[in-house]
């Protein structure tokens, strides 16, 4: 009888923790504050990949009716009408997106084309600074996460889940991840990968010439559950995600690290040119390039499982 009082009394501070719900709505507590969001939204605003790739692995791309995104160009869209071969593209058309319309960026949303859209709910990701919070919730109730906090994707799935009624499904999406690492993994260590590769280290090179390395998030958590271990520890961070890398650190690595070139999308990919700078040909014996899909995010279920298999793939190619 205790166990199952114990039982109940951490059932109850785990819902207490997450929100409260009722029989007007759900109530999220989130990086950005509480929102109350109505049971079952019809009606979606995800404001970039992040926060798609949580409602699609839910099951409720077509319920998705604007999407703001920093990769889209003029060329993908037509006013607020993002053409039909983009929206069949990479991640987005892995997403399976009906016709949202264009709602710009985190840096400029359009909140008139928002407010026309007449959504019951936003999503988005966020961070210290961000703006436009209390804009967007004045047309709709809004939830942010912010990539840096811990267990970020698997959070916004968990709390979008009790919203709409999909915890069985979020939890199920949260151990094939799970499950696809710890068999990579495995595939990694016979192939005795970890003895020649313990320690990893994430570099995105920017075009421009800056190079960033991510140390909390952005792939880096994918490569930790395969198996390895921090290649490079930095001693202040952006947000939280991760820290511009010197030269002189990137010469320092020691051959026990595995590089991993991670290239920003679009017109911020800057690994060619970095592969044919001094550092790039002194690192290439230890390196890797892992490309992301178009349009993807950096983190959240839909793109775990395929950094994962893809990762495994490209780092056994690099063994041979």
């Amino acid at each position: 009888m205790m166990t199952a009082f114990l039982n109940s009394m951490l059932l109850a501070s785990a819902v207490l923790a997450a929100g409260t719900a009722s029989a007007q709505g759900v109530t999220i507590t989130h990086d950005e504050g509480r929102a109350t969001v109505p049971r079952d939204p019809k009606r979606i605003v995800v404001m970039d990949e992040e926060s798609l790739g949580w409602i699609a692995a839910l099951g409720l791309s077509d319920r998705i009716v604007g999407l703001g995104s920093v990769y889209l160009t003029p060329s993908d869209v037509s006013g607020t009408t993002i053409k039909p071969n983009v929206l069949k593209s990479g991640y987005f058309g892995r997403a399976k997106l009906g016709n949202p319309a264009y709602v710009g960026d985190w840096q400029k949303p359009n909140l008139e084309v928002v407010t026309a859209l007449k959504p019951d709910l936003i999503v988005r990701l966020t961070w210290d600074g961000n703006q436009n919070y209390d804009n967007l919730s004045k047309i709709a109730p809004t939830v942010g996460y912010k990539e840096g906090g811990t267990g970020f994707w698997q959070k916004g799935l968990r709390d979008l889940a009790r919203v709409f009624g999909r915890q069985v499904q979020a939890e199920q999406v949260i151990k094939a991840v799970s499950d696809t690492n710890r068999a990579n993994g495995r595939k990694l260590t016979e192939a005795g990968v970890f003895r020649t590769y313990p320690k990893v280290i994430v570099v995105a090179p920017f075009a421009g010439g800056q190079n960033w390395v991510y140390t909390d998030t952005r792939l880096i958590p994918d490569l930790k559950a395969l198996g390895f271990k921090d290649g490079y520890s930095a001693s202040k961070t952006t947000l939280g995600v991760g820290a511009q890398i010197s030269d002189e650190a990137l010469l320092g690595l020691d051959r026990k690290t595995l590089v991993v070139l991670f290239p920003p999308g679009g017109k911020y990919n800057g690994v060619e040119a970095f592969q044919k700078t001094a550092i790039g040909q002194r690192l290439a014996a230890q390196s890797v390039v892992y490309v992301p899909e178009d349009f993807s995010a950096y983190t959240g279920p839909l793109v775990s499982v395929r950094n994962s298999n893809d990762l495994t793939r490209v780092i056994l190619g690099k063994m041979k």
